[in-house]
């Protein structure tokens, strides 16, 4: 093979004619054109194009990504059966127990949160809305019981007291 001439020493190199800056446009926006228009088509993986649309116009064009229709046996034996779902039966609403209202009584009477809460208050805590809710609910609730059942508590006692102490306060004693 030959070695291939070098250039010419005593000539300078043709002139390059050098692009005007609006040739140099004009070629990137042919070249970003033609890249752009590389690749397939938008949507093409969720609408393939039917190809050879002449031939077998009677067969389906079927997804390639689609699995088999086939039904799979999920049984020993090999035979699938549509399960039957159980019919629900409809329970029988658990009726409230009607407790008298001296049971009732001795039941709210003997409460452990009524109780602790009861406690707490007498200590000075601070109840939660929610405590304090069902609080007033239980303690209203011992009121009627104990006001239907005709059972009077003895404010009568602290009324006099209170009354003794209120002539004291205007006598000035």
């Amino acid at each position: 093979m030959k070695q291939p001439a070098p250039a010419q020493r005593g000539k300078p190199a043709a002139k390059v004619k050098r692009k005007s800056r609006e040739e140099l446009n004009q070629e990137a926006r042919d070249r970003k054109r033609d890249k752009k228009h590389s690749g397939l088509k938008a949507g093409n993986r969720a609408n393939p194009e039917t190809k050879g649309a002449g031939k077998g116009q009677g067969q389906k064009n079927a997804d390639p990504r689609t699995g088999s229709k086939k039904p799979v046996a999920l049984v020993a034996d090999g035979k699938t059966v549509p399960e039957k779902k159980p019919v629900a039966k409809a329970k029988p609403k658990a009726e409230k127990v009607r407790l008298t209202p001296e049971e009732e009584l001795a039941k709210l009477e003997n409460d452990e949160r009524l109780d602790t809460l009861l406690d707490r208050l007498e200590s000075g805590e601070t109840l939660s809305a929610e405590d304090q809710a069902w609080l007033d609910q239980t303690l209203d609730r011992i009121d009627e019981l104990m006001e239907t059942l005709g059972i009077a508590l003895d404010d009568g006692a602290e009324d006099e007291q209170a009354e003794v102490d209120m002539m004291r306060l205007l006598k000035g004693n």
